[in-house]
């Protein structure tokens, strides 16, 4: 057992900085029911750089707009206001945790596109699943955040997290695994203190602490979680980034597709058209490098 100090953790992540105000006053807007884009708009339009980001994400091929868009009421309105809402609070968190690892544990430009390929089935789940459009967004920032436990481990515990990553390719077992034998934590431990840090959803704060055992949430609150932990056993079988090559099996992507009531040849649709969609949806991982 690696001598890991909980207390090491928890003041690396109240060192993180802040959601900014402008992102911390979307949020509250976005949860309120009788929000109207002009609500939103006179919020973001004060913040030039969120603005920029709102204008560049709906002129991107992520959302492939049939002509430019440089209203930000109408960008709001056209993308809507959930979609908005996880767009400033996803490149907000990918500023703060989006650069380079000093810890050789993690490639983070692995680590990113893995996360991305995450996002992007999960989203296509929720497509197959016919979750109303205005949510399908919510998928895809669950999928980009539920790793984020990882960082703080990595960085605080640099060689450790070698240590870690070397014996779960060594094993074929998952990181969570491994992280759990030898460290005595895990990222999804890691991340609900994350999700606490920075006020996430409970929805949000779900997934980081549960996409390795969805089951331990009761009722409707696993739904999510349940999508991203397939979603990530499919980044892993597939050889999307940094993924636990070997450690996913096909009897477990079987078990949740179960779960989900989905069949495989749906799953085999996402996965045609899945790079494709991790080259549009870059855009976001461009966003927080670029400003």
């Amino acid at each position: 057992m690696m001598n890991v100090n909980k207390r090491i953790i928890q003041n690396y992540i109240a060192r993180m900085p802040s959601l900014s105000t402008t992102v911390t006053k979307v949020l509250e807007i976005c949860n309120q029911p009788t929000t109207s884009p002009n609500d939103l708009n006179r919020v973001i339009s004060l913040d030039p750089v969120l603005t920029g980001r709102v204008l560049k994400v709906v002129n991107s091929a992520y959302y492939s707009m049939d002509s430019e868009v440089t209203s930000l009421t109408r960008a709001i309105i056209l993308l809507g206001l959930n979609t908005v809402k996880n767009l400033a609070l996803s490149t907000a968190i990918l500023d703060s945790m989006g650069g380079k690892s000093t810890g050789q544990g993690l490639n983070m430009d692995d680590f990113w596109l893995h996360s991305l390929g995450v996002g992007v089935i999960a989203r296509g789940l929720a497509v197959r699943k016919n979750v109303p459009v205005m949510d399908r967004e919510e998928y895809f920032v669950a999928g980009l955040l539920h790793d984020l436990g990882k960082i703080p481990l990595n960085q605080c515990y640099p060689d450790d997290y070698i240590q870690v990553m070397q014996s779960a390719a060594d094993l074929g077992s998952s990181i969570y695994e491994v992280e759990s034998q030898l460290m005595g934590m895990n990222h999804c431990i890691v991340g609900a203190m994350i999700a606490e840090k920075w006020r996430l959803h409970q929805n949000l704060s779900n997934v980081l602490n549960y996409h390795h055992c969805p089951e331990n949430l009761n009722g409707q609150a696993n739904g999510l979680a349940m999508m991203v932990t397939l979603a990530n056993l499919c980044a892993n079988d597939w050889g999307i980034g940094s993924a636990d090559q070997g450690a996913a099996q096909d009897s477990t992507i079987d078990h949740y597709l179960v779960e989900i009531q989905m069949s495989r040849d749906e799953l085999s649709e996402i996965h045609d058209s899945m790079f494709d969609e991790i080259e549009k949806a870059k855009v976001f991982l461009q966003l927080s490098q670029k400003g």
